[in-house]
């Protein structure tokens, strides 16, 4: 029998971790599901979106096979095979046997910007109605699905909103209302979206490794006044909506108050884990991450990443003038990173250069490639101290 304090305990316990979710609908963040209207109606209105809107971002489409379409299984998937790919020079074809849940749709859909859905076949976070009457009736059956509708879409020969749909939408007074046929005020709609869409930025300043071959906490070293780590924390409060310092767990009571310390909950993968527990507390924001030991850094450098910054890509970093390869801890990384990073670490790559050299992202050429020198030895915090000497002399 159990005891009163044993089923409050109980009653405590949590079976699996509390940790953040993204804000993903059936597919992705960004998806809209069109319908009310015939399916070559919908394609045509999909393609014209696409065809607007993929030179900035990058746009995915949901439909199902219809009658009219083959339906035998595709290349080797007749024979037996669970998977089939070809590579046809201009694109890839991928081919896949299983059934796609929402799980291996989201990481599949992962890099799109944008998702626009056949309704007549698949539900989507937000709708765009079309008001047809060919498809009235249609519409009226999937009237429990207007959940979320945020752009309606008259047809030439019809005049008004249906009954049916201002009562299961509210709000549909309010919201906009064309004619089917007005491509560039459809193509602004979700142009407006999805600039509204970009994710916040926030500020990780890297502060927990173990300073090994330095001899002592690259962090707490006064470049300019304070701790490097406090110094940069500052710097970035300038670029960012919340600034974090990322250390050991062991570390969090060696952080000064005024400072918010995020740990890291992946443990021994070094910038790795300070990233990816970074994604974990808020897989919806991006993250500008960089180094404690940059002491040559400057806002300059700072704002012309932000100011040049892909929200399309995973990451926008710099080139780095020493070997041409992308400086991973000056970089921001975009929410749809999370999953590419935990891509990596799951083939047993925790090296967040090698993620950014292999990956769809935006590289900049520094303004000033000397900010970006890193202090990690004796030698080098020598040479550095002599460079910002010289400067604080002419200034």
């Amino acid at each position: 029998m159990i005891s009163e304090e044993n089923s409050k305990q109980a009653s405590k316990h949590k079976k699996h971790a509390d940790i953040g979710r993204p804000s993903f609908g059936n597919f992705g963040r960004n998806e809209w599901a069109i319908v009310g209207a015939p399916c070559s109606t919908i394609k045509l209105l999909a393609d014209a979106i696409i065809k607007a809107l993929s030179p900035v971002y990058k746009c995915a489409y949901v439909d199902t096979t219809h009658n009219d379409d083959i339906t035998v299984s595709p290349g080797r998937l007749e024979s037996g095979a669970v998977l089939d790919y070809t590579d046809q020079v201009n694109y890839r074809q991928l081919n896949y046997k299983e059934t796609f849940n929402a799980f291996k749709l989201r990481e599949t859909f992962a890099g799109a910007d944008i998702i626009l859905v056949n309704g007549n076949h698949h539900q989507a976070k937000a709708q765009v109605v079309i008001i047809s009457e060919s498809k009235r009736a249609s519409l009226q059956k999937r009237v429990d699905q207007l959940n979320n509708v945020q752009l309606i879409l008259v047809a030439d020969d019809e005049a008004d909103v249906f009954d049916f749909i201002k009562d299961a939408v509210p709000n549909w007074n309010d919201l906009p209302v064309y004619r089917l046929d007005e491509t560039e005020k459809i193509v602004s709609f979700f142009e407006n979206k999805l600039k509204a869409a970009k994710p916040k930025l926030n500020g990780l300043v890297l502060a927990g490794g173990k300073s090994e071959r330095m001899g002592l906490d690259k962090g707490g070293i006064n470049w300019h006044g304070k701790g490097q780590r406090y110094y940069m924390a500052d710097m970035l409060k300038s670029f960012c909506n919340d600034v974090f310092i990322s250390c050991r767990a062991e570390q969090q009571g060696e952080i000064d108050d005024e400072y918010v310390c995020l740990p890291d909950t992946f443990i021994g993968l070094g910038p790795f884990s300070a990233i990816l527990s970074a994604f974990r507390e808020r897989p919806d924001d991006a993250w500008l991450v960089v180094a404690c030991d940059l002491p040559l850094l400057g806002e300059g450098s700072l704002n012309y990443l932000i100011e040049n910054r892909d929200s399309s890509a995973i990451a926008t970093a710099y080139q780095s003038s020493f070997d041409n390869f992308p400086e991973p801890l000056i970089t921001i990384w975009e929410p749809k990173s999370y999953p590419v990073l935990l891509s990596f670490l799951a083939q047993g790559y925790s090296c967040p250069r090698k993620v950014l050299i292999n990956s769809d992202i935006a590289l900049l050429n520094a303004p000033a490639p000397e900010e970006l020198t890193n202090v990690n030895t004796p030698e080098e915090l020598e040479k550095v101290k002599s460079i910002l000497g010289q400067k604080v002399i002419s200034a």
